[in-house]
């Protein structure tokens, strides 16, 4: 919920008309002493009227803004279901670290380390054992959709 505005829209766009409208441009401090608004508030009602109408490239127009908000927010959302998505798929691959481990003794032929891939190993089909029976007791796993849900 936006935060409530200090002045009313029908005063900010009364003020950016008879900015507008006026010949020659007033003093914007003087204008806005006239009608009780901050100078900074009416030079901003100002400069946000002119790129709305086209005439200032420099500033986004109130659409391209809020466009801007919604987009960010929908990039917020998924990066947090990416997240949720990321963490249970970790749990639906228990063997990638014993897998990881097996390159890596392909890879530098140290004996050692093999002894550790089959630990990993072994220790991942357990977890993927122990995992499928808690689903199975709890009704199986949720899905993705589920796991957005509850964030």
């Amino acid at each position: 919920m936006p935060a409530p505005r200090k002045y009313p829209l029908e005063l900010r766009e009364r003020a950016v008309r008879m900015y507008r409208a006026s010949e020659p441009k007033p003093v914007i401090r003087r204008m806005a002493m006239e009608l009780g608004v901050h100078h900074e508030a009416l030079r901003n009602w100002i400069r946000q009227a002119e790129a709305d109408a086209g005439e200032r490239g420099d500033m986004l127009t109130t659409a391209e803004r809020e466009e801007l908000a919604a987009l960010r927010k929908e990039n917020a959302q998924l990066k947090r279901a990416n997240e949720v998505l990321r963490t249970a798929s970790a749990f639906s691959r228990p063997s990638s670290t014993a897998t990881l481990l097996h390159r890596l003794v392909d890879a530098t032929g140290c004996e050692s380390s093999r002894y550790l891939a089959q630990d990993a190993e072994h220790r991942a089909a357990d977890a993927g054992a122990r995992a499928e029976s808690l689903a199975r007791e709890c009704g199986g796993p949720p899905g993705p959709r589920e796991l957005i849900t509850v964030i």
